[in-house]
């Protein structure tokens, strides 16, 4: 399982990457979700790197 919590915010971002916000289920900042770590997860976590953070 990772854990992955918003830190920054999604003002200003592209409109691809507010989707994979929304399906990774991050609305608010400091929000964090649990993912089982698999590639699809690490893909959509690749795409918004610069504004998540990753914990095991």
């Amino acid at each position: 399982m990772i854990k992955v919590k918003l830190v920054r915010s999604k003002i200003g971002c592209s409109p691809k990457q507010r989707q994979v916000l929304a399906a990774l289920g991050l609305r608010r900042m400091q929000m964090v979700k649990s993912f089982e770590d698999n590639a699809a997860i690490r893909g959509m976590i690749a795409k918004v790197r610069h504004m998540v953070e990753v914990s095991e």
